[in-house]
């Protein structure tokens, strides 16, 4: 019998914070320090949280089926690494003696680039689980 991946369900944390902290960041621009006061704790916490979901992630890996769903696995964890890189980024910029500043251009540029790149990787996550099987107790050709 199978274990249960625990890949795909740490993966919502960092989603959900990453999604909210961009939702934040962009919403101040017509609520203002309301909004985006939220931001960085909650980059903070998916950040932290896609750590944890790499390392249970690359735990995973040697249970993927070599070919299409390997080559998938790989470009998943490439976006993903991007889309890390993107959010630390942003909220490395816009802290300040350990208080954060509210987003510029720049921080809004690297909201949307990396939110762009968390549902490119996302949607081959769930590639991985719907078309490839992986993951589950019947995998695909």
């Amino acid at each position: 019998m199978r274990r249960h991946p625990l890949h795909p369900a740490l993966v919502h944390f960092p989603i959900a914070c990453w999604t909210l902290a961009v939702v934040a960041d962009f919403a101040s621009l017509r609520w203002g320090e309301a909004a985006w006061h939220w931001s960085a704790g909650l980059l903070t916490v998916g950040c932290l949280m896609a750590l944890v979901a790499v390392i249970a992630g690359m735990a995973e890996i040697p249970n993927v089926p070599e070919g299409r769903a390997q080559r998938t696995v790989n470009l998943h964890m490439g976006l993903m690494l991007v889309a890390f890189t993107l959010f630390a980024t942003r909220l490395l910029l816009r802290i300040e003696h350990t208080q954060p500043l509210a987003p510029d251009a720049t921080a809004l540029v690297l909201d949307a680039l990396g939110i762009t790149t968390l549902v490119a990787g996302g949607w081959l996550g769930a590639q991985l689980v719907y078309r490839h099987g992986v993951g589950s107790d019947s995998p695909r050709p």
